[in-house]
């Protein structure tokens, strides 16, 4: 095993400049319909998300988008990936969401969208990563414990 000197900077630069890994090349995944799929979660929620190029219709169980989620915050929060990557209605998205509340089930597609993005178009991953999106956030509602009202609380204590 050759051992090298190291007097300066420049030598300490030399040697660690070879023995940088490489960067990951990530690759488009397609099914056979050419649309790209993945899954997303948040809290008790699962949304199947598939996306493929179109004019920007979503449909989600079955329903528009505009009727299964009636409130402004939950349709900000679904389209803000789109909208960090600069692609709003480039695509048409198809969505079967399950388990949980309006506001996890929001949360779920858009974790889901995010990562049905970095499949289709790879070069996406960094932007969407700075913004948070592909990280599942993995706060979930705490169990109940015995002897206690909720996961928690006590029950009420009386002296007599």
């Amino acid at each position: 095993m050759a051992e090298t000197t190291l007097s300066s900077f420049e030598d300490l630069k030399g040697a660690t400049a070879g023995n940088r890994p490489e960067a990951p090349v990530y690759a488009q995944k397609l099914d056979k319909q050419g649309r790209a799929y993945a899954t997303g979660k948040r809290k008790n929620a699962i949304a199947r998300v598939w996306i493929k190029p179109g004019s920007g219709k979503i449909v989600v169980n079955d329903k528009t988008f505009e009727v299964y989620f009636a409130r402004p915050v939950l349709r900000m929060i679904v389209n803000q990936p789109f909208e960090v990557a600069g692609r709003v209605s480039q695509y048409d998205i198809m969505v079967n969401v399950a388990g949980g509340g309006l506001s996890g089930q929001a949360g779920a597609v858009r974790h889901g969208v995010s990562k049905a993005l970095t499949h289709y178009e790879p070069e996406l991953r960094t932007v969407l990563k700075r913004e948070g999106f592909l990280t599942r956030d993995a706060r979930v509602v705490e169990r109940k414990k015995p002897g206690r009202a909720k996961a928690r609380r006590s029950f009420q204590f009386s002296k007599r």
